[in-house]
């Protein structure tokens, strides 16, 4: 279970919620590699993550790209034509606070490399309506949720 962070090529008349509903049903159909343009977005995306994050984790095999931070579990990822951020449930209150930042960071790097609109789905609006602390109750609330139902409250 992660906390989402999507990537879209919106057309100025499409509706977040048109544009969600046409990237999954294209999910469905897509298959090959990672699209050149997208490529080339990449390799610029992965000195600037390291800028922000530190040490990474990098996958790439012409289908994929992703990147994994494993202190904080986050990671970014590119399929085909889709690109996105996740992060697990595992933070709550300030810590979910910086992650979160980092994520949002991260973010905006992705959509200025890529020229696509970021979208939190946890709070339904793109990533340059929001501030970190938004998702943070989400974040903190889903956590704190599976800890106590997973036996562990700490």
């Amino acid at each position: 279970m992660s906390y989402d962070i999507y990537f879209l090529s919106r057309r100025p008349d499409q509706s977040w919620d048109e544009a969600l509903e046409e990237l999954e049903d294209q999910n469905e159909e897509v298959e090959g590699l990672v699209l050149p343009e997208l490529i080339e977005a990449w390799d610029r995306i992965v000195p600037r993550a390291r800028g922000l994050l530190g040490e990474i984790g990098l996958f790439e095999n012409g289908e994929t790209c992703e990147l994994t931070h494993h202190a904080t579990g986050i990671q970014a990822s590119v399929f085909i034509d889709e690109v996105a951020i996740t992060v697990p449930y595992w933070h709550v209150g300030d810590e979910a606070e910086r992650i979160l930042s980092l994520v949002y960071a991260l973010a905006a790097v992705i959509e200025d490399e890529t020229g696509m609109e970021g979208y939190d789905p946890q709070v339904e609006r793109p990533i340059s309506e929001l501030s970190p602390q938004q998702g943070v109750t989400v974040m903190s609330a889903v956590t704190g949720d599976l800890r106590k139902r997973f036996g562990n409250d700490s």
